[in-house]
């Protein structure tokens, strides 16, 4: 009996994802643990290993696909025995067909089927933009599978097309009494280039315009104006770009550009880091810190342990330092959720990885008790999984505090934007030689500058300082790193 694959849940909150890649092909062999392919969630983008034996018989999503749901079937597989061009998709939940009329009466207009409220079927994004606006499911006609409504049926209705009303027995046409239906995405890309909507042809449900009708839009689909051959049109009435050139991506008064496509990782990173400047009160506070101990210790412990193979950075004393911080000032080991605050007892800490589809965070999980050595290993691991874009959700998600390093491209100084639900993170920059008084007489020494972020809802001022004044005494003072 074929045996459907469905589109996993990688991580507790995925409700969908883009299947970015497959890496077998029909009438391959498969075995449990292969790697299937490589789906890209709202985090990372993870590999799906098959748990199932047997042979690709149908790919039912293609890769590059967006926005599949989470259980949907996306490929079939045929059992050992059985054969594989045999096996057929599985059968769509199709109302059955409307009788025929009698040859007497002419044919009624078709009317879509209306779903109704709690029952209608719906996309778990779709239901939850529709919660956020107040939208009765049951008054939007669905245009995915078996009727479904789709997140672009709900977005469509919230801009005042399509997606359809069923309030009324017949659809409007998309440009019916000279009102032009676009999605609110296509509305924004069409304001950013520039581009006349009603100049665009829309391809989606009832004419509606889409993302993919303003990108691939050419200034030469303007049609000419009624009564008018393009032969005999007037120079002052020719498109703006029309001519040799026109398939230039240039605007009038501006630089070429190219552009692609946002990733999933990309929207989330931008999603998260906005609501956290706008929703998180944050405070900085910045020290000079003296690097010279622990640039000390450093070399004299990587000579220890250079038999072993490992070779200390130091970022591994930095996540140490940070996390000794922490259990020392507990006041700022804690996240802000609304009526309640937690108060973490061991010292997560985030590492800021710079990867290929953006920033993410791997955790080193109580790192106040691990050794140096043992920090290190796991962040070489980790910062490798994070470039391969190979983190498992639990590397990634949690932490009760984050650490970012600019320091290795030559920053002096920064301040980094909270990762909620965390209350602080450090940011770090490159150690300099300057001036610096030490036991009442001035010298040079190795400067490093270190700037804490704090949330105000959960971290007093006076608490903050304690912290870095922590992580001062930690860093200056650095065998208490070594136990």
């Amino acid at each position: 009996m074929p045996i459907e694959i469905r589109m996993p849940a990688l991580s507790p909150t995925m409700e969908e994802g883009t299947l970015a890649k497959w890496l077998v092909k029909v009438g391959d062999p498969i075995r449990s643990g292969d790697i299937m392919a490589e789906i890209e969630t709202d985090k990372a983008t993870m590999e799906f290993e098959a748990v199932d034996e047997g042979t690709l018989a149908q790919v039912l999503v293609e890769e590059g696909s967006e926005n599949v749901t989470v259980g949907t079937v996306i490929a079939m597989l045929a059992e050992e025995g059985e054969d594989a061009k045999a096996v057929s998709a599985p059968p769509a939940d199709v109302p059955a067909p409307a009788p025929e009329p009698s040859p007497s009466a002419p044919a009624p207009a078709p009317t879509p089927t209306p779903t109704t409220g709690a029952g209608a079927k719906a996309t778990p994004v779709a239901r939850r933009i529709a919660s956020a606006n107040n939208m009765d499911l049951g008054s939007i006609i669905g245009t995915g599978p078996s009727g479904k409504v789709t997140k672009a049926d709900v977005e469509a209705a919230l801009g005042g097309g399509g997606g359809a009303s069923v309030t009324g027995a017949n659809t409007l046409p998309a440009r019916q009494e000279d009102r032009i239906i676009a999605s609110p995405l296509a509305k924004r890309m069409a304001a950013d280039k520039g581009i006349a909507l009603d100049d665009v042809t829309g391809t989606g449900p009832g004419g509606r315009i889409i993302e993919r009708d303003i990108e691939g839009f050419k200034p030469t689909q303007v049609p000419a104006q009624a009564g008018t051959s393009p032969e005999t049109a007037r120079p002052d009435e020719a498109p703006a770009l029309a001519g040799p050139h026109s398939d230039v991506t240039t605007p009038d008064f501006g630089a070429p550009y190219e552009e692609a496509k946002v990733s999933n990782v990309r929207k989330v990173i931008a999603r998260r880091l906005t609501e956290s400047k706008q929703t998180v009160p944050h405070y900085y506070l910045t020290m000079d810190i003296r690097l010279d101990p622990l640039l000390a210790l450093r070399k004299d412990l990587n000579e220890a342990l250079e038999p072993d193979g490992i070779k200390l950075s130091v970022n591994d004393l930095l996540i140490k330092a940070l996390a000794r911080a922490l259990i020392r000032v507990p006041a700022c080991n804690v996240s802000f959720h609304g009526d309640v605050m937690r108060h973490y007892t061991r010292a997560d800490v985030s590492v800021a990885v710079a990867a290929p589809s953006g920033l993410i965070t791997p955790v080193i999980t109580e790192a106040e008790t691990k050794s140096l050595a043992v920090i290190s290993s796991e962040m070489k691991v980790l910062a490798g999984k994070a470039r391969e874009g190979k983190l498992k959700p639990h590397e990634y998600q949690g932490g009760t505090a984050s650490l970012s390093n600019l320091g290795m491209f030559g920053i002096k100084q920064f301040d980094a934007v909270i990762n909620p639900p965390q209350g602080m993170i450090l940011a770090v920059g490159a150690g300099q030689q300057a001036p610096y008084v030490i036991d009442g007489e001035l010298s040079v020494a190795t400067v490093m500058h270190a700037s804490g972020s704090f949330d105000h809802r959960a971290i007093d001022g006076a608490d903050g300082a304690q912290l870095m004044q922590a992580l001062k005494d930690l860093i200056e003072a650095p065998m208490g790193l070594v136990v």
